[in-house]
């Protein structure tokens, strides 16, 4: 089966999502660009069920980047909780400071802009372009290029990274209309969420089961580079979460403390000097340290 037509996947995708969108804060139509940020830099890496409550809490208390940028850095890695790569906040409190220096504290439209900020990537600025002011740009999450790479390419997953020639693919694509672009975009995330997953794919369920690739080439297993899963038991990952919500539980956390969270005491170490290097922790006496203020 040859790969499809790009713009016979349109009006399933489209017709499918407009039935079946879950019903999220940031997708509301009253969500502010800040809103649609906050939740970009959140769902990285981590799924949604995890990310709502947190959202609603972060936009609770900083409703506009100002309100983030007054407040320490500290309590942004505190609201921060369990969400995993804590960096994120810090880097979310950097953009919210930059949006205030440079743009009069409100979230840029341009992509240019967008990707000047503090920890945005090319991703996130074009996620936001097109999430939040309905613009026209290729959006590449883990979700749409596993959903690219079987309905066109008719493989089971894409490289580990993004390469040239999936990028002309989505490139291809993406429809002419901004506003019916900014739609494929979230509609194909959200088929690859939701039905054209990693493990299980819903097939049955895919408005475009009988135009993919994949389907028609028989399911061939994927075959390229290794793909490095993601442990977390005994890493310096876990290590560092474990002495981080010491930190966001209490004012500061002593050496006890710590070394009662986690026994290996070189891997303690290790975790502690990496935590402050990122300045995700203070040390405020010998032997007692702090989220930043």
């Amino acid at each position: 089966m040859d790969a499809p037509p790009t713009s016979a996947l349109h009006d399933p995708v489209l017709a499918w999502y407009d039935e079946h969108a879950r019903e999220l804060p940031w997708r509301e139509r009253a969500a502010t660009p800040w809103s649609v940020m906050v939740s970009e830099f959140m769902l990285q890496q981590t799924p949604v069920v995890r990310v709502l409550p947190v959202h609603a809490a972060w936009l609770e208390r900083w409703p506009t980047p100002a309100d983030l940028a007054a407040d320490a850095t500290g309590e942004a890695v505190r609201m921060w909780g369990r969400l995993g790569y804590p960096r994120r906040a810090l880097r979310l409190h950097a953009a919210a400071t930059a949006i205030v220096d440079r743009h009069g504290g409100e979230v840029p439209a341009s992509y240019d802009d967008l990707r000047a900020l503090p920890g945005v990537g090319d991703y996130t600025a074009s996620a936001i372009a097109s999430f939040a002011f309905g613009q026209r740009h290729v959006v590449l999450d883990t979700n749409v290029r596993r959903v690219l790479a079987r309905a066109v390419s008719g493989v089971e997953a894409p490289a580990p990274a993004v390469t040239r020639a999936e990028r002309e693919v989505a490139t291809a694509l993406l429809p002419d209309d901004p506003a019916t672009a900014a739609t494929w975009a979230v509609a194909t995330m959200e088929l690859g969420a939701l039905v054209c997953t990693a493990r299980r794919p819903a097939c049955d369920a895919c408005p475009v089961a009988d135009l993919c690739a994949w389907r028609g080439a028989g399911f061939p297993a994927y075959a390229g580079p290794p793909r490095r899963g993601q442990a977390w038991a005994g890493t310096d990952r876990q290590c560092r979460g474990r002495i981080l919500a010491l930190a966001r539980d209490a004012d500061s956390v002593d050496a006890a403390q710590v070394e009662a969270a986690w026994p290996d005491a070189e891997q303690r170490e290790r975790c502690l000097a990496g935590l402050v290097a990122d300045r995700l922790l203070t040390q405020i006496t010998p032997g007692r340290w702090a989220l930043p203020g």
